[in-house]
């Protein structure tokens, strides 16, 4: 397709900000970037999409997200409200993540999917959790992905918390998806090998977790999130959390290490030389009351740092500004965490990551032989916006109900804000059914 009548803001390692231009689409990445008159005699013949001078961005990407938690909106706890982190998780997802069926997995899957789709966020970073079903769950969180026509990684939560079958289940869930999808050619589709966490994980599960891993895929694993963590690692280990995981083998540079909330300098350091990942997801960890990540520190130290969203709503906008806010309120200090640090954990540092699932060509930038994988949306700024202070304009002035057109890989998901690809009706009529169901086998087990 063509393109046309766009302000194009390209990210990318010189981001511009282009008026009045067109991208031409062959397959699925952009093959040809110029201005309307140029492109408009270059390709005569070729489908036209006027985007009305609306401004044609790189969607969005999550670097860690959970669709199985879908189901808790709106759900009540029952007795008191948890008190601090370990509470949340026995009271609330550890029931709920028990709770779900095959039917669950794909309705909590495709509400999230749509709920992306509309908010123009194109590729995520998934993390799955289904106790009571998880032979062949990725296979239906990845048709839903298919189905959606968005990009996603997917990876199965290995914990001890459900018994030692359950925990060997998980390992070969993850081990028989990764070669499936090593197997196949799937540009919108990946995988990495998840875990939940080291509180949940024993030495011997860790080694057995190592030992499984296929050659060339990593970890994606929650890391120091709460303080509950570090006491667990010392406890069994007499090592910290980031400490114990260098030592199984778990880091590295194809490995999520997420939230690293309570890490102190030295675990700073292994995670900065192994070349592990870390996402940052202010959101939640807010929710949670479980601190602040020392995301400035980790930047200056060299470490990856990405944003996720820990399974809220698929608005990464709002992600950027609760970095924004959280740290300079934490801190007292307003010049902490600027608009040019949350566009590299948002901008820069997610496209590397999405790259190490999705290498065949650059994500998050409008550049030729990049993915065509963008969003339209319908902004008019009303003071000067330039390439230099876009952070502040996306910060202060975006918002996820400006986006009115999505496009994953030269595929239209959403057109003037119709979905394409998925019924939303349908699709959350399903889901009230589905999740009632659950909401009973929860309470049950609550």
């Amino acid at each position: 397709m063509l393109i046309t009548n766009a302000n194009l803001i390209t990210w990318g390692s010189e981001n511009k900000i282009l008026h009045g231009y067109s991208i031409y689409i062959k397959g699925d990445k952009i093959a040809d970037i110029a201005p309307d008159p140029e492109l408009a005699a270059r390709y005569p013949d070729e489908n036209r999409v006027d985007a009305h001078g609306q401004y044609v961005m790189p969607g969005n990407i999550c670097g860690h997200t959970h669709f199985y938690g879908a189901f808790a909106r709106g759900m009540a706890i029952p007795g008191e409200a948890p008190k601090d982190f370990p509470q949340i998780l026995d009271k609330l997802w550890w029931n709920l993540d028990k709770a779900l069926l095959e039917e669950d997995v794909r309705s909590s899957a495709l509400v999230c999917l749509v709920d992306a789709i509309k908010h123009g966020t194109t590729t995520l970073i998934d993390h799955h959790a289904s106790p009571s079903y998880i032979d062949g769950s990725l296979d239906v969180v990845a048709d839903a992905v298919n189905k959606s026509g968005l990009r996603a990684s997917l990876c199965y939560e290995v914990t001890d918390r459900d018994g030692e079958a359950k925990m060997q289940a998980g390992v070969q869930e993850n081990v028989r998806f990764i070669k499936r999808m090593q197997a196949e050619s799937n540009a919108r589709l990946a995988a990495s090998f998840g875990l939940h966490a080291s509180l949940t994980l024993s030495e011997s599960t860790l080694y057995y977790c190592r030992e499984s891993i296929p050659e060339g895929s990593g970890f994606h694993i929650h890391a120091a999130e709460g303080l509950a963590d570090q006491d667990d690692s010392l406890a069994k280990s007499g090592l910290r959390v980031i400490d114990r995981l260098e030592k199984h083998g778990i880091l590295g540079p194809q490995s999520i290490a997420v939230h690293a909330v309570h890490v102190d300098a030295r675990e700073i350091q292994i995670l900065a030389d192994t070349g592990t990942w870390v996402t940052h997801q202010p959101r939640s960890n807010m929710n949670n009351a479980v601190g602040v990540a020392p995301v400035e520190s980790m930047l200056r130290a060299g470490i990856k740092v990405g944003l996720g969203n820990d399974g809220f709503s698929n608005t990464m906008w709002d992600e950027w500004k609760a970095a924004y806010l959280l740290h300079k309120s934490a801190n007292g200090d307003p010049r902490r965490m600027g608009g040019y640090d949350v566009k590299q954990l948002a901008i820069e540092n997610n496209a590397a990551l999405a790259k190490v699932f999705f290498p065949e060509a650059p994500l998050a930038e409008i550049s030729v032989g990049a993915f065509a994988d963008l969003i339209f949306v319908d902004y008019h700024p009303f003071t000067d916006m330039n390439a230099g202070n876009l952070p502040w304009h996306i910060l202060f002035g975006f918002n996820e109900s400006m986006i009115t057109t999505t496009i994953v890989g030269g595929e239209m998901l959403m057109k003037d804000r119709e979905l394409l690809t998925l019924d939303e009706e349908e699709i959350a009529a399903k889901a009230r059914e589905a999740s009632a169901g659950a909401w009973k086998r929860y309470q049950d087990l609550a």
